[in-house]
């Protein structure tokens, strides 16, 4: 939607009962009424035409958004998200598809709420994929329905939505979880502070660890260079030019200087390769 497209009704903290009240009075509009705007904004970029498209509608909105209401999530959040929704469905609305707005824009605004509630649910991700997010929805729903998820419940989601059963329990046992605060504050610590800073591991800081790190490396980097002094001087040379010069010389480059072809350096280049893989496996 155009930047220049903006709602009056301002929905901020503290305000949604206002708010709610305020798009109560929207004027409806006929299908006759929605389709002359949805021309004008489609046809002559009518902002003002588009603006009383999504004036009109915003009461679906926040119909759809109470449905979201048990995320723990500020409702005052998810309406504004699902209020993006409408005005991207305003924007792709064609009037001559023959179906009222509403009918198109559901997709557009689940679509946004849908986002912003996978995003700000828990500050650990629990779906990413498309197949994930359907289940999130699905499982959450069918889990405030029946308290638990029996095995003929599970498996009959599973079904319903192409997926493995043993995803399903995967996903239930992520809507189970909880966040937990990776250091706690002054006034929970205690001898038993079980906060995860307290027990996860640090890695990379073990002495004995970073010895055999460096000494690995060292050993590494002497192979490497005992195999480079076994290698004739012109494939030496040509490792050096190709790898190891800070200005990295073209096949072209060493063709001209050897008088062969560049497909002659890039096998020389193969074989010397091959040579040194072979001597470092060796040694190794």
């Amino acid at each position: 939607m155009n930047n220049a497209l903006t709602l009056p009704v301002n929905l901020s903290v503290g305000s949604l009962d206002s708010y709610m009240s305020a798009i109560a009075h929207m004027p409806k509009l006929s299908a006759e009424q929605e389709r002359e705007l949805a021309i004008r904004y489609r046809d002559k970029d009518d902002l003002e035409a588009a603006r009383e498209l999504i004036m009109s509608n915003l009461r679906f909105v926040a119909h759809v958004a109470r449905g979201y209401n048990g995320y723990g999530l500020a409702m005052a959040d998810i309406i504004q998200e699902g209020n993006v929704g409408l005005m991207k469905a305003v924007k792709r609305f064609d009037p001559d598809m023959g179906v009222r707005l509403v009918s198109f824009a559901i997709h557009w605004i689940r679509a946004e709420i849908h986002e912003f509630v996978i995003k700000n649910w828990r500050i650990v991700k629990v779906a990413t994929t498309k197949a994930q997010r359907k289940l999130f929805f699905n499982l959450r729903k069918s889990k405030t329905d029946l308290g638990w998820l029996s095995k003929d419940d599970a498996d009959a989601l599973a079904e319903n939505l192409d997926v493995d059963v043993k995803i399903v329990y995967e996903m239930e046992e992520r809507l189970d979880g909880r966040d937990m605060a990776f250091d706690m504050s002054n006034d929970d610590a205690d001898d038993n502070n079980t906060a995860p800073v307290n027990y996860l591991e640090k890695q990379g800081v073990d002495p004995a660890v970073l010895l055999e790190n460096a000494d690995w490396k060292n050993h590494e980097e002497g192979m490497l260079q005992n195999a480079m002094a076994n290698l004739d001087e012109r494939s030496l040379d040509i490792l050096t030019s190709r790898w190891l010069n800070e200005e990295k010389a073209t096949l072209h480059d060493l063709a001209d200087r050897y008088g062969v072809s560049a497909e002659r350096i890039r096998q020389l280049e193969k074989n010397a390769m091959k040579k040194l893989k072979s001597a470092v496996v060796l040694e190794a």
